[in-house]
């Protein structure tokens, strides 16, 4: 039997947090947190884990970042919120209470705010929050460190784009390995 921590592909979700078109000309490392959402939004499709998309306030803030669109399939499911925490989009609450979910794994912008309000109130609700540290960000280098610090020290767990794809396959037999393997190369 796996360790708990490791992430379970029958028990988990992938939360994208605001990776919004605003963003890009704030956020110093949006083109790299995008594409690193990019990867994992893909990887996660390929494995058949739900991925859940928020946007703060689309009106004012754009849409998600096209990097992101062009990779949803039909299943990814997009909501809207004004709430910072993604927990304030009660849709996004339901979709994670349905089934066997009980890991979410986070990316997202910004660090400090939306992202670790969102990770407290999982907590809260009594889920385990992985962090993929590499899929985070913030206008600014301490926000961003604050923000970790905080989530981790109330108990998400630190992750990276890399390693929730591997934890999530367990195996290089498995069906998808090379797939996962072409998109983190």
């Amino acid at each position: 039997m796996p360790h708990p921590n490791l992430i379970d592909s029958r028990s988990s979700a992938l939360v994208v947090i605001d990776i919004q078109e605003a963003f890009r000309s704030a956020v110093p490392d949006f083109a790299l947190i995008a594409s690193r959402a990019s990867v994992a939004v893909r990887g996660f499709q390929t494995l058949g884990v739900p991925v859940l998309v928020t946007e703060q306030y689309p009106a004012g803030l754009g849409r998600t970042a096209e990097e992101l669109q062009l990779v949803f399939d039909e299943n990814t499911a997009v909501f809207e919120k004004t709430a910072f925490s993604s927990c304030g989009a009660s849709l996004l609450v339901e979709n994670l209470g349905q089934g066997e979910i009980r890991q979410v794994v986070l990316c997202g912008l910004e660090t400090h705010v939306c992202v670790n309000q969102t990770a407290h109130d999982l907590l809260e609700r009594g889920f385990q929050v992985h962090v993929m540290t590499d899929c985070v960000a913030s206008r600014f280098g301490h926000d961003r460190e604050a923000g970790l610090g905080k989530m981790l020290a109330s108990g998400a767990i630190s992750s990276s784009v890399e390693m929730a794809l591997f934890e999530l396959m367990r195996d290089s037999t498995h069906e998808k390995f090379k797939e996962i393997q072409a998109l983190i190369r």
